[in-house]
């Protein structure tokens, strides 16, 4: 995979400029600090090495090119997609590995892997699931036409009860595992789960039944290898951003009798953030390990303090992501005369506009407009779909942006 320098090339004519600083930006900006990005992927790196599993990162998170290439040389084992649309990117980028965590159920999207993952000369490595007798039945109708070169490795995916997609049932996977193993234009690579999604309990460690669903994979692949049923060594591969230490403890090489390689597919560990992974990622802070930094910070102006204890700020939800929880007020940025050194201790940000926020401030405060207000953010996805060019900053500086495609 080709390199493109530590940071990525400037895409559109008004993005800003290296070595511009953070006062030229135009307001609201959403930035990230490049130091805790690089800081990020060598923890997570040294995480993952010594568990003794391998990372294949989530690119849909961030789908930058600069940020694939640092976690390449990072040592990624793959790169997890969820779209064939992110497949396809990644293999131009020169992924060699894309885990495709999904089912693949169109036509023309089935004809493309045929022809160009499936090739003798492919240079990228594709897996995808398969969780059910009528998607099996679709794959091989569709890629005997196409001939592939290579058998489709396919991860049997296990699921729960009221959950995404995934078998629910362990006799009709075991019978859907054959029939993969017994036909020509696929093969069974393995088993994958995702536990991210069971209802959350009490404890941010983990969720309810998460434990149980993964001893399910366990038992699973178990039953798979003595029966002879997967071509290698098995992938076994689950976990999100939020309890991937669980997945280490059920499936992580301490686990197993047998070879297996163990993937995780977490994602969003790259940037962090100051909600659902500060509370749940094992290296959150809520969970008694800050090891990893949040990287984004939406910066925006006060508008107006229309009523006591109400400020109205420049951004609103078609900023800043607001699927899990509004944003946090980090601070204010200093004036150079010191007047915009405010104490934010009790603001909230309470709603969100299009473009404007509400924020609860106490009794007698009243911040003047034009005041620059920090911000971090909660699930970076949505940030990232939010800005096609995202200054990458250090020490209040612009050094380079981060592009993100859809």
């Amino acid at each position: 995979m080709s390199g493109r320098g530590r940071h990525a090339a400037r895409g559109a004519a008004d993005a800003p400029a290296a070595g511009a600083g953070l006062g030229d930006l135009e307001l609201p900006v959403m930035l990230l600090h490049d130091d805790a990005i690089e800081h990020n992927v060598r923890t997570m790196a040294d995480w993952v090495r010594a568990a003794g599993v391998q990372l294949a990162p989530h690119a849909k998170t961030h789908m930058s090119r600069d940020l694939v290439r640092r976690q390449t040389d990072a040592g990624a084992w793959g790169f997890t997609a969820a779209t064939p649309a992110q497949v396809r990117t990644l293999a131009s980028w020169g992924v060699g590995r894309v885990l495709h965590a999904n089912v693949l159920v169109d036509p023309a999207s089935i004809a493309w892997v045929a022809e160009h993952l499936l090739a003798a000369d492919s240079a990228t490595e594709y897996l995808c699931y398969v969780d059910s007798e009528a998607g099996l039945d679709l794959l091989l109708r569709e890629l005997a036409p196409h001939r592939p070169d290579r058998p489709l490795p396919l991860l049997l995916e296990l699921g729960f009860a009221g959950g995404r997609t995934g078998m629910r049932d362990d006799v009709a996977a075991l019978a859907l595992a054959r029939r993969v193993a017994a036909s020509e234009h696929v093969r069974l690579a393995g088993v994958a789960a995702f536990e991210g999604l069971m209802p959350v309990g009490d404890d941010p460690a983990a969720p309810p039944g998460a434990a149980e669903l993964l001893e399910r994979v366990r038992g699973f692949v178990t039953a798979l290898t003595d029966q002879g049923l997967v071509a290698g060594v098995p992938v076994v591969t689950a976990g999100g951003s939020s309890y991937f230490d669980l997945v280490v403890r059920e499936l992580g090489p301490a686990m197993w009798d047998v070879p297996v390689t163990t993937v995780l597919r977490s994602g969003c560990y790259i940037t962090h953030d100051h909600g659902v992974y500060r509370r749940t990622s094992p290296l959150g802070a809520d969970r008694g390990n800050a090891a990893l930094r949040p990287a984004f910070e939406l910066r925006a102006s006060v508008l107006s303090v229309p009523e006591d204890g109400r400020v109205l700020v420049g951004f609103g939800r078609r900023e800043a992501p607001t699927d899990d929880r509004l944003p946090v007020v980090l601070g204010a940025v200093p004036a150079p005369d010191g007047a915009h050194d405010l104490d934010v201790t009790g603001w909230e940000v309470t709603g969100v506009n299009d473009h404007h926020a509400f924020l609860r401030v106490p009794s007698g405060v009243a911040p003047a407009p034009g005041t620059v207000l920090r911000f971090g953010i909660s699930h970076p996805c949505g940030a990232f779909d939010r800005w096609r060019h995202i200054p990458l900053v250090e020490d209040d500086v612009v050094v380079g942006e981060i592009t993100p495609r859809l």
